[in-house]
């Protein structure tokens, strides 16, 4: 039996690592499908098509136009990572104008099981939205890996690994 996974990368540094994580993913045994923020698409635009052709289907930053048909398969899992304040905000808030906030805002209802980590410095989580929005996800049934095990937020300018083996390892127990 195949499992899909929708992949969603935001315009965070560690997005420019995602033919990598399709790699790691597809040998746990997943059957990716990758949606992007226009950003994110825009910043990996020279390697979209060897994307597409990594997961054997279309890369997607928009929404489908009302009546074609959905080209992805249901998904058993949606990863969303890297999560910028951004996009945590506007998913927490039901703010659905890009592809990939409207299909996690969604997939609340529909009980898809859900996991994010998020990729903000030390100044963007001072900002008081964040710790409310990280606790709607979590109310809401999302796996947040924010803090200890997840990621936990550098200074602005410094750079560390991002822990897409806890993303992966959670993706792994929510089915």
């Amino acid at each position: 039996m195949t499992r899909t996974l929708y992949l969603f990368g935001t315009a965070a540094p560690p997005v420019m690592d995602i033919a990598q994580v399709i790699s790691d993913v597809q040998t746990r045994g997943w059957d990716v499908r990758l949606g992007l923020t226009p950003t994110a698409a825009r910043w990996l635009g020279p390697v979209l098509p060897d994307l597409e052709r990594r997961t054997g289907a279309p890369v997607r930053s928009e929404y489908k136009l009302p009546g074609e048909p959905d080209v992805w398969p249901k998904a058993d899992v949606i990863l969303v990572a890297p999560a910028t304040l951004n996009t945590i905000n506007q998913w927490a808030l039901g703010l659905t104008e890009k592809f990939v906030v409207g299909v996690v805002a969604e997939g609340i209802g529909k009980k898809i099981p859900m996991v994010t980590m998020p990729c903000v410095n030390a100044a963007y989580v001072q900002h008081p939205q964040f710790e409310q929005s990280i606790e709607t996800l979590r109310d809401a049934g999302v796996t947040v890996l924010y803090g200890e095990g997840g990621f936990v937020p550098n200074q602005p300018g410094e750079s560390r690994p991002y822990p897409w083996r806890a993303a992966l390892d959670a993706v792994d127990r929510r089915v």
